[in-house]
């Protein structure tokens, strides 16, 4: 989801959704290390490909020079222990697995990319604020987490917004509970009772 947010107030008409996750992530890795000979079928495996996912898949910056390195064989690998003991080596599927968030056609998705949702968000807002919103890009949620998330969406960002627009993109460490955080501190408010609803 992209959700421009002015002065404390969410503006839903510009808000933008689309359907690619952290588990398009998970499944697109899952493929990857199937081609590479390693099978995680399973349930229980599924949940392992996802612990790799979190712990050494990146962002690549610049994924053709990846891709390049791949090709010439000079890829550096990188050991995962699986829960048995055994050390797999993990090469190229590390930053594979996450482009799909920046290239969903990869996965033969045709939903729009982080990046495009995030532009999408901001020119549907009023266009006083948009500068504003470009100059306060917050993160949120699980698959932000990945290294170097962060640097390629400004990147991508920088590429497809208006050239004299300020980009800034703010990471917190602990973005994985930013939803539950600002949700815990509306319930907090005074305010919040009149704009609940109850079953009755």
């Amino acid at each position: 989801h992209a959700v421009p947010v002015y002065e404390g107030y969410c503006i839903p008409h510009a808000m933008v959704r689309a359907n690619l996750a952290g588990r398009d992530v998970t499944e697109h890795l899952q493929m990857q290390l199937r081609k590479s000979g390693h099978n995680f079928i399973t349930g229980a495996e599924f949940e392992i490909v996802r612990q790799m996912k979190e712990q050494i898949c990146y962002v690549a910056y610049v994924p053709s020079k990846e891709e390049e390195l791949a090709e010439k064989g000079t890829f550096d690998t990188t050991s995962f222990k699986l829960p048995d003991g055994n050390v797999i080596a993990v090469g190229p599927e590390r930053f594979r697995a996450p482009d799909v968030l920046f290239n969903p056609a990869v996965i033969g998705s045709e939903c729009d990319s982080v990046q495009q949702v995030l532009v999408n968000a901001i020119s549907r807002a009023d266009t006083d604020i948009r500068r504003g919103l470009y100059a306060s890009i917050h993160l949120a949620g699980g698959s932000t987490l990945v290294a170097g998330f962060g640097d390629r969406l400004m990147t991508e960002v920088r590429r497809l917004a208006p050239k004299d627009n300020k980009i800034k993109i703010r990471a917190p460490p602990e973005r994985t509970y930013t939803t539950w955080l600002g949700g815990s501190i509306m319930a907090s408010l005074a305010a919040f009772k009149t704009v609940c609803v109850s079953k009755q």
